[in-house]
């Protein structure tokens, strides 16, 4: 399924680490995850989300806050029973995990820019590959798989293409048009709410939208601090401004639209 991020040739498999035919060699690391991002591929030393915004994630999802967003991305892939899979910019791997363990008998890859994500994801689900790349150059065989499922994850629609079995599914999971807006109105002075209309995906079809919307009741100050932490909206807030707000423990409302795909390359 790996393709040598250098030179494009396949990856094989040999005791522990996988090697191409130009014997580039790549690391299968203690943890269990395979790093096939090369470093003139990489725009920081260490690209991806800070710790401070992957540890607020990770005490935000372990709380059960998005749990009904993981259910019903559940329930779609469930319906579909595809048997490879690809989660782009998985991160520490909280839905991949849902997935894992509605599918069991699914072949599930995961894959994110960020190393200390990715070594967390392979920590806490052993059954899934996981490994570090780019989402623009990613490093699997064409038309490997008949499930991607992409969680605000920025990718190419060539990628898309290129890696989706024939009629394969994409699921995209975006934020429908209140989501967040409560912290929105906090730091800005004019609200614009997110677009709503469906991306047109080239190679894709747009089979169905579902909508889910509700309300974060939230009773702690560090829950709705973690919230704020690790989304991109944290930069705007002063520390005296993120106490405040999140003293008040407002109820936030989220939305989101997952938008289901199939692959349409005529027969």
């Amino acid at each position: 399924m790996y393709l040598c991020p250098l030179c494009q040739q396949p990856l094989s498999l040999h005791d522990k680490h996988y090697q191409c035919p130009q014997r580039h060699s790549f690391d299968i690391a203690r943890e269990g995850y395979v790093n096939l991002l090369p470093v003139q591929n990489k725009k920081s030393k260490d690209p991806g989300d800070n710790k401070e915004m992957m540890q607020a994630r990770r005490d935000f999802l372990q709380a059960g806050w998005y749990a009904p967003l993981a259910q019903a991305v559940n329930t779609i892939w469930a319906s579909l029973s595809p048997t490879t899979l690809l989660d782009i910019g998985c991160g520490e791997g909280y839905y991949t995990n849902h997935v894992k363990q509605t599918l069991p008998g699914c072949d599930i890859y995961g894959v994110d820019i960020s190393k200390s994500a990715i070594k967390f994801a392979a920590k806490a689900c052993p059954a899934i590959k996981f490994s570090v790349a780019s989402a623009y150059q990613l490093p699997f065989a064409d038309h490997s798989f008949d499930g991607i499922l992409r969680i605000y994850a920025p990718s190419k629609p060539e990628e898309l293409q290129r890696l989706i079995k024939p009629a394969g599914h994409l699921l995209t999971v975006t934020p429908g048009p209140e989501h967040l807006v409560e912290i929105k109105h906090a730091v800005y002075e004019n609200v614009r709410l997110h677009d709503d209309a469906i991306a047109t995906i080239p190679g894709f079809t747009h089979l169905s939208r579902q909508s889910l919307r509700y309300q974060l009741p939230f009773s702690q100050e560090k829950d709705v601090l973690a919230l704020i932490q690790m989304v991109p909206l944290a930069w705007k807030f002063s520390p005296v401004q993120k106490q405040q707000f999140a003293a008040s423990t407002p109820a936030i409302s989220v939305e989101f639209s997952l938008d289901l795909y199939q692959e349409n390359t005529p027969v």
